[in-house]
């Protein structure tokens, strides 16, 4: 009994040990505490949001209304060389949420089972975009120029490399060479890589602080890296003294006649928005930001995109992944097509052409988005 009883003993102080080893180890990298870090780590993308803390956009005290009308979306649609029928393709891809609107009436609408209208759903990086149009914001009223640099805005950041010479341009067209990559975790073993840290720090300053390293000097080669995104954010946050969700609000989601409140996902309570992937919001909300970039920047009578930076995020800059052209946080796999995509699946398609936004949310694996084939999905949708 007495062999039992010091077995148990040592086991639960071995756990307690353990515990409070991995407990010191998260707080000296700014990771959450140790069941956070895996709850976060194991949850589904559509649950991500709650899961961190974050600030409240406030929406439009009165909302523009949306009319709305109905469409039979393809029987069939074409999928990796053969083709799915539309409800195969909806659940093929994890569809949480799926809108067309034309003209600015909503003339389809799905939800996924526990899924409404009013569900506050991730955009991933399409947080990018948001955080671009906040850049144009302030560009517009010559608070900032794209050839700013972000240490002249915070230079107790300086490091006397090619880090000091990146540019707001470079940043937003993913050409500033910070080495932190966008190799994402498929394990455990991945949330020691700069995307997960980032992802999940609870200090973004110490993050910056800690990799300033560069793989390249700016303005040499693009490639996706969302720590571009993230210096941005940072940007706005310092520009305007305010927080970037209350900026957001005020910019950007009371002026579009958003019905609901959306949230930005921060790394501390009253810290700092994760600018790179962290904005929530409900999925016709997300789309009256596509039909702002149709109407030239207007919602109602309000110009919530400025004429040059809507010409500024539609005019291809670079070519990144699957050789898709990209410009200031806005993806244009087609000519004439303006695509804020997130990783597991998000999408705000605008396509100009047909006055179509197709807004499609979605809970894909890490290792299995099909961001090619649901992009063909959704011309197929707004060209009918």
């Amino acid at each position: 009994m007495k062999r039992l009883f010091r077995a148990v003993r040592n086991l639960f102080l071995g756990i307690l040990a353990l515990a409070f080893l991995l407990t010191a180890f998260t707080r000296f990298v700014h990771y959450p505490n140790p069941i956070d870090s895996v709850r976060l780590a194991l949850a589904p993308a559509s649950k991500t949001p709650t899961l961190m803390p974050a600030h409240t956009i406030a929406p439009a005290t009165v909302p523009i209304a949306w009319p709305t009308a109905s469409e039979k979306m393809p029987s069939t649609v074409p999928w990796d060389g053969g083709t799915l029928s539309w409800q195969e393709f909806l659940d093929k891809s994890n569809t949480n949420a799926f809108l067309v609107i034309r003209n600015g009436v909503i003339t389809y609408e799905y939800y996924k089972s526990g899924i409404t209208a009013s569900t506050q759903l991730p955009s991933y990086s399409v947080a990018k975009t948001m955080t671009s149009l906040l850049i144009g914001k302030l560009i517009s009223e010559g608070k900032i120029k794209e050839s700013d640099t972000f240490v002249k805005f915070f230079p107790e950041y300086k490091t006397g490399t090619t880090f000091d010479k990146v540019t707001i341009q470079s940043l937003l067209d993913m050409e500033s060479g910070v080495g932190v990559s966008d190799n994402y975790p498929t394990g455990p073993s991945g949330w020691g890589v700069g995307i997960a840290q980032m992802y999940a720090t609870t200090d973004l300053n110490w993050f910056v602080k800690h990799n300033r390293k560069m793989f390249e000097a700016p303005d040499t080669k693009a490639e996706y890296r969302s720590v571009n995104t993230q210096l941005l954010g940072m940007i706005v946050k310092k520009v305007t003294g305010m927080r970037v969700a209350d900026y957001f609000s005020e910019s950007i989601w009371q002026p579009i006649g958003a019905q609901y409140p959306a949230t930005w996902n921060v790394d501390k309570v009253g810290g700092t928005e994760k600018t790179f992937c962290c904005f929530n919001a409900a999925a016709r909300d997300y789309a009256r930001v596509g039909l702002a970039m149709i109407n030239g920047g207007f919602a109602g009578s309000h110009q919530v995109i400025s004429t040059d930076w809507l010409k500024r995020i539609s005019t291809p800059a670079v070519t990144l992944d699957h050789q898709w052209k990209y410009s200031a946080q806005v993806w244009h796999p087609y000519e004439g097509i303006n695509l804020a995509l997130g990783l597991h699946g998000q999408y705000i398609f605008v396509d100009p052409s047909t006055r179509t936004v197709i807004v499609k949310l979605s809970d894909n694996p890490t290792d299995g988005d099909p961001e090619v084939e649901t992009a063909k999905v959704l011309l197929t949708v707004s060209r009918g």
